[in-house]
């Protein structure tokens, strides 16, 4: 059961860190866009997943991919079913719990950017998107790296959205954190210990590669100090 609830957490978190990733991006670098109407609105929609507790979302969730929800008409209509209680509700649940993470973190480093690198790429001849492929996004990675790892551990840890619109079905959509609510529900304590000691461990260590990751070359400078 451990091993087949750790590789379902990883598979949900990965795939909701890449979700994250590609729509938060964007959304990242057109918030660092001063000077445009509608910019607080949307910045207030991106970060209000962070202010409702999980349940909240995944009632919204419910609503929105469930039978009679939009989403929820078209997977039917598509598909024959919904994405309730799937894995993809839980990437899906995981995803918009963690883009305000990411975006926050990657608006702040792209915001760091000075803006006379953006005037200099652009009198070079650079157009929007070479600007921001070949100079700001070089510059901001740390920062950006630093969402998608913060992105990827609060998905590995996610339990109230997850619930509510990917149940909790061992070897589908049971996660590390699900496996620990039911060890503690049916009072198996040490059946609980064992899952929280691998979940703690498993994303200490992605922690610290992660963070190795970020910056080699600072890791390089300081061993050559010593």
């Amino acid at each position: 059961m451990l091993t087949s609830n750790l590789l379902i957490s990883l598979q949900i978190s990965l795939a909701a860190t890449a979700v994250v990733f590609l729509a938060g991006l964007p959304l990242a670098w057109v918030l660092a866009r001063p000077g445009w109407r509608g910019r607080t609105i949307l910045d207030v929609a991106i970060n209000l997943p962070m202010a409702l507790p999980p349940t909240v979302i995944g009632y919204y969730l419910l609503l929105l991919i469930g039978r009679g929800g939009p989403v929820g008409k078209l997977t039917r209509a598509l598909f024959g079913e919904t994405l309730i209680f799937t894995p993809a509700a839980a990437v899906l649940a995981s995803a918009v719990v963690c883009l305000p993470i990411f975006v926050q973190a990657a608006r702040n480093a792209l915001e760091e950017v000075p803006p006379e690198t953006y005037e200099a790429a652009q009198i070079d001849g650079a157009g929007r998107w070479n600007a921001f492929r070949y100079v700001f996004l070089p510059i901001a990675w740390p920062g950006i790296w630093t969402g998608v790892l913060l992105s990827y551990s609060r998905s590995l840890g996610e339990f109230g959205a997850t619930l509510m619109v990917a149940g909790n079905i061992p070897g589908k959509t049971q996660t590390m954190a699900l496996a620990i609510y039911s060890a503690v529900q049916a009072g198996q304590s040490t059946t609980a210990h064992l899952l929280a000691l691998t979940l703690t461990a498993v994303a200490g260590l992605s922690i610290w590669v992660g963070l190795r990751w970020r910056s080699p070359a600072r890791s390089v400078v300081v061993r050559s100090e010593k």
